[in-house]
Order: C-alpha cells, then sequence, then structure tokens
C-alpha cells in the first residue's frame, strides 16, 4: 500500500512544496497564538481561567 502512494506521489509535478507550506503554516499559528497570550491582558485570562469553577447557579440569579 505505501509502494502505491509513494509511486504516486513520485508522478504529481512540484509536490514537494506542500510540506514547506503546512510546516509554514503550523509554525506560524502558534507563534501567532504565543504572541496572542503575551500580549493579552491579564485580567481577561484570569477570568477566562476561572470561568470553570465558577457555579452555574450564581449567573442565572
Amino acid at each position: 500500500m505505501l509502494k502505491f502512494i509513494k509511486h504516486h506521489m513520485a508522478t504529481i509535478a512540484d509536490i514537494e512544496i506542500y510540506p514547506l507550506i503546512s510546516l509554514a503554516i503550523f509554525f506560524l499559528f502558534f507563534v501567532g497564538l504565543i504572541v496572542y497570550v503575551i500580549l493579552s491582558d491579564k485580567k481577561t485570562i484570569a477570568y477566562i481561567s476561572n470561568l470553570p469553577l465558577e457555579d452555574k447557579t450564581k449567573n442565572n440569579e
């Protein structure tokens, strides 16, 4: 099965660019995520981190 896939991948022109594009998208996404977390407001992060711990009945009152 792997030989079948490998043979067809080798016959496609310019296919070697796709792994590089995938790596670039993966890298840029996580770098962007790290920048967003570092630059975001600390009060917002504290509020979001405490959301799962809040009592749901308190919000409905």
